[in-house]
């Protein structure tokens, strides 16, 4: 048995590498993802908020009780529902929501927008849209946002299901 490792140039058997235009691209698209979560990131913890905050928040204002059930809303961030659920346990601490029992689910809970969710999200919206249009936006033409929101689409419908735990 060699002890020698294998490398690129010297690809296992079996194993499908990435050709170097599929290997350009995937980088890409982790330095592009990288780079913009990081300054949007940061741009939204002067704020005192997280992305999962932000994007509870502002999910929460979009239904017209702002309210959703952990399960809808763990779906649409792709986490598990006990992530969420511990995630929520934080927010809720800080008063941004709260949680009630789930009328139509007797194991299920609630979100709901707490008016202090609804101001916070309100006084960081302005600075969190700037922040995407000057980290994001401004760098893309119409040709490109809408090439790259026709790649998102179909790659968002790929994967698993977000409520399955890790292994």
């Amino acid at each position: 048995m060699s002890t020698k490792r294998s490398s690129a140039a010297e690809p296992e058997p079996g194993v499908p590498w990435l050709t170097p235009p599929e290997e350009r691209a995937w980088r890409a698209y982790r330095r592009m993802t990288t780079a913009v979560q990081a300054h949007t990131a940061r741009d939204l913890a002067e704020l005192g908020l997280s992305e999962p905050d932000y994007e509870v928040l502002s999910t929460l204002s979009e239904h017209t009780d702002a309210t959703s059930t952990l399960r809808e809303q763990a779906a649409k961030m792709q986490w598990s529902r006990s992530r969420l659920s511990r995630h929520a346990t934080r927010m809720e601490a800080r008063g941004l929501i709260r949680r009630a029992p789930d009328p139509a689910d007797g194991r299920g809970c609630l979100l709901i927008l707490t008016d202090d969710g609804l101001a916070t999200l309100k006084e960081a919206a302005p600075a969190h849209l700037a922040s995407v249009r000057r980290h994001f936006i401004e760098h893309l033409s119409t040709q490109d946002l809408a090439a790259l929101n026709r790649i998102a689409d179909k790659l968002s419908a790929v994967g698993g299901d977000a409520d399955e735990e890790p292994a």
